[in-house]
């Protein structure tokens, strides 16, 4: 059976919304997870926008405590300037319990962008 949805868990992990200035996400708690994975879906980009993202780790979930994860612990398929109107994945298999995303800009006006966590937790099926 191809059951996929009753292992996986969905959490919002950037609203999505037209980002202006660099951003960071929610953070995501591993403790009941086995493995976690970003969805970012791009739209618009005005003014010839250069933004770029990275996941960011912590042992706490003290905003000041985030810092950008050893590229070693991340997987992904996103450029160092992000598309237009794209899809990108990004996977975190450091030990940190906590991670969110890390919008940044480097240049022009916007990005629409959002993005959702995805994770295998612990214990399944999901509720």
């Amino acid at each position: 059976m191809r059951d996929l949805y009753s292992n996986i868990a969905a959490l919002p992990a950037l609203t999505a919304a037209v980002q202006s200035a660099a951003a960071t996400g929610s953070v995501i708690d591993l403790k009941n997870a086995k493995a976690v994975a970003f969805v970012l879906n791009t739209g618009a980009i005005v003014s010839s926008g250069d933004f770029g993202v990275t996941i960011q780790e912590s042992d706490t979930t003290t905003l000041g405590d985030f810092a950008d994860a050893d590229a070693a612990h991340i997987q992904t398929d996103a450029p160092a300037t992000l598309a237009a109107n794209a899809s990108y994945r990004l996977g975190y298999v450091g030990f940190k319990r906590y991670v969110r995303l890390s919008l940044s800009k480097a240049g022009g006006t916007s990005i629409a962008a959002g993005a959702s966590a995805v994770t295998i937790p612990l214990d399944r099926p999901v509720a």
